[in-house]
């Protein structure tokens, strides 16, 4: 009787598919890949041709045994691992290990594990796809290169075992110029102010908000400058001058792609992006649903298309129509155009099977795999959906030369948004007063609301928005924006509070070498461009080696001048006037994960070590100690004083000793100014050198 081996990636994955396939066929996991270059060596033949070296994974020899043993059993081999680059290669690293060259071997690859997808793959398998397997070939090796020449010049600078990345790198970056905007901001001032509006017989008042004068939009920018508005209209009538009545149409959503789904489950879940990836991950390759046995929820989880199959876009319409009406179903298709930066190898990522409810799952699921797939279903749902439709209404009312506006809107058909409603869908605005609004509509001024407000500096990262910025500059793939943020965190680069992303003090470090060593290597232009061109090699219009080639020469020329710089200025343990009561020596400071302490140059004889606390020369507003520059339990800088917990005083942004000479207060240091730590003073002047 013949016998079929089918080869995955994941042993989730093998109780899943055995249970399509009849009694010829044995399915075995590879557990990831098997061969990989070593860890000890560079493991590229620069003089060769460039040629890696690939060796076993540790701990795969006993794998790669028993796959070994199954291949002799088997007629036919199929190698099913994932639908992307990565899973390409590593079927090509097996059939290179299993020494499968003389053996019926065929690639079959299925964006989703059901019953159809995978018997449909074992009609048609084709062979391998060698400009796959080649485009990561050139991403392992570019990334080896920048990891094994860049990394050992970190450590001699920073005396650690940090590591630089193609990718990490440049997400680093983002974050550190980030920060320095952040820093360097100064808040401006701003009004705003709103009109409370009594129309005859009606209860509640109409709220109209300032917009400027007849000519322009005004931007109100002091206390001073209100008073004389708000005092010239009060000698005016108010009147409307305008009523427009229509409609607006917010269309559907598009299904998710792995960027989006990580951007939403963050925002609307809560979801760190590596917990999302794994949640997906086991939704994919299968959960047992009661009743129906292990099943895969949803499509591939690593795609940039929003791409969907004609079978699945007919079951969801046939599923609308059912559950909703005729009336909900999309009349075009919500698909844009893919733009030059997207593998349209597979779908969006989507439910299997759209009549496979949440609600009917949800026992079989955990709370976390329910929350996800709830997601992802609503979200498949509402792309298929008609748009939703807005009622609206926008008055223009005059007061002499001024003129306010009041908008409102309420839905008149909510469409995909009776399914699914992300947080930038706005609320709907309903006011029953305006139904009746003219131009002879009499208008009684009861109030003014009149508020200070400050502009605000740039958000800082949170996982979603970086993935975002990630996306849009072309940096990185749907696979690696998991491992690139998880990366930067685990070096402590940066660190994570209530979501938002913040550099610490050795991520400062290693991006300020990296920004004056290795500019093309942290430039998103560059990195970005690399992007296109292992595009390239997957759409088999550019040699995978030339790639390679093109890089390294310039990457070794850019190391060997950084060696001879980084030699002149190699860092000393800098040594202080604090004692070790441990000892009697003078501690040192040395750099750890968590930035800067204080050792005992006696290690490993004393162990004694201390928190490094660096005064920078600033006397405490507060109490007349010193402030120094302090890091909280994550490794976020801040400055405080010394003299803590006695004085509580501490800032973000660095002080300095003169007072504001407008209101008395501490200053900070913003950029290039230095501004008052009250910002409703808003006193600003130039930094000194001295400063």
């Amino acid at each position: 009787m013949a016998k079929y081996l089918v080869i995955v990636e994941s042993p989730a994955k093998v109780k899943t598919i055995k249970k399509f396939l009849g009694k010829n066929y044995e399915v075995v996991a590879s557990n990831g890949h098997v061969r990989d270059l070593p860890k000890s060596t560079l493991g590229i033949d620069i003089e060769h041709d460039y040629e890696p070296k690939y060796i076993t994974i540790r701990g795969k020899g006993d794998i790669l045994a028993k796959l070994r043993k199954e291949v002799k059993k088997a007629d036919k081999v199929y190698l099913a691992t994932d639908p992307d680059r990565e899973g390409e290669a590593i079927s090509w690293h097996l059939s290179q290990s299993l020494k499968l060259a003389d053996k019926k071997v065929y690639r079959i690859s299925f964006n989703e594990i059901t019953q159809n997808a995978v018997k449909t793959s074992l009609k048609e398998p084709r062979e391998i796809d060698m400009d796959l397997v080649n485009a990561q070939q050139a991403r392992r090796m570019l990334d080896r290169m920048v990891g094994y020449r860049i990394s050992p010049l970190l450590w001699a600078k920073v005396k650690r075992g940090l590591s630089a990345g193609r990718v990490q790198s440049v997400a680093l970056r983002i974050i550190c110029d980030r920060e320095e905007e952040i820093n360097a901001f100064i808040p401006e001032e701003y009004w705003t102010l709103d009109a409370s509006l009594q129309i005859p017989g009606e209860k509640k008042p109409l709220v109209a908000k300032f917009y400027g004068d007849e000519k322009s939009k005004m931007t109100i920018s002091s206390e001073t400058e209100m008073k004389k508005v708000m005092d010239e209209i009060r000698q005016e009538e108010f009147q409307v001058l305008d009523v427009k009545k229509g409609e607006r149409v917010k269309k559907a959503p598009l299904p998710f792609t792995t960027s989006t789904m990580q951007q939403e489950a963050s925002k609307n879940l809560n979801f760190a992006i590596s917990k999302t990836m794994r949640i997906a991950q086991q939704l994919y390759e299968g959960v047992d649903i009661k009743g129906q046995g292990t099943v895969g929820l949803i499509t591939y989880l690593r795609t940039d298309s929003v791409r969907i199959s004609e079978e699945a876009d007919e079951q969801a319409r046939t599923f609308i129509t059912e559950q909703y009406g005729e009336n909900y179903v999309a009349t075009t298709s919500t698909e844009k155009k893919n733009s030059a930066k997207i593998q349209d190898a597979h779908e969006a990522i989507r439910p299997s099977d759209i009549n496979r409810t949440p609600a009917m799952v949800k026992d079989s699921l955990s709370r976390d795999q329910f929350r996800l797939y709830q997601l992802i279903w609503k979200r498949f749902a509402a792309s298929r959906m008609a748009p939703a439709v807005y009622e609206t209404t926008t008055v223009k009312i005059g007061a002499g030369k001024y003129r306010f506006n009041v908008a409102a809107s309420k839905i008149s058909f909510d469409g995909f948004m009776s399914v699914y409603t992300s947080e930038d869908d706005e609320k709907a605005q309903g006011n029953v007063l305006l139904k009746s609004i003219d131009e002879s509509t009499q208008l009684e001024l009861i109030d003014f609301e009149d508020k200070q407000h400050f502009t605000q500096p740039p958000a800082h990262y949170t996982e979603a928005s970086l993935v975002k910025t990630l996306e849009e500059l072309g940096i990185g793939r749907p696979s690696t924006y998991s491992p690139t943020i998880t990366t930067i965190l685990a070096r402590r680069y940066i660190v994570k509070e209530a979501k938002n992303l913040y550099v610490t003090e050795l991520g400062e470090v290693v991006n300020s070498i990296m920004k004056e060593s290795f500019p093309s290597i942290v430039d998103e232009h560059f990195t970005a461009n690399m992007e296109s061109l292992l595009d390239g090699v997957e759409e088999g219009k550019i040699a995978w080696k030339t790639v390679v080639e093109n890089f390294y020469p310039d990457l070794e020329e850019a190391v060997e001048k950084a060696e001879k710089e980084l030699e002149k200025v190699k860092i000393e343990d800098e040594v202080t006037d604090v004692i070790c009561e441990s000892c009697g020596r003078n501690m040192v400071v040395k750099y750890g994960p968590h930035g800067k302490f204080l050792a005992c140059p006696g290690f490993p004889e004393c162990r004694n070590t201390k928190p490094y606390l660096e005064k920078i020369g600033v006397k405490c507003p507060v109490c007349g100690k010193d402030v120094v520059l302090k890091k909280t339990k994550k490794g976020r800088k801040y400055y405080g004083c010394e003299n803590n917990p006695e004085c509580e005083f501490m800032s973000w942004s660095m002080p300095v000793n003169e007072p504001c000479p407008k209101c008395g207060k501490y200053m900070v240091v913003k950029g290039n100014k230095i501004v008052c730590s009250d910002e409703k003073c808003g006193y600003v002047t130039e930094k000194k050198p001295n400063n």
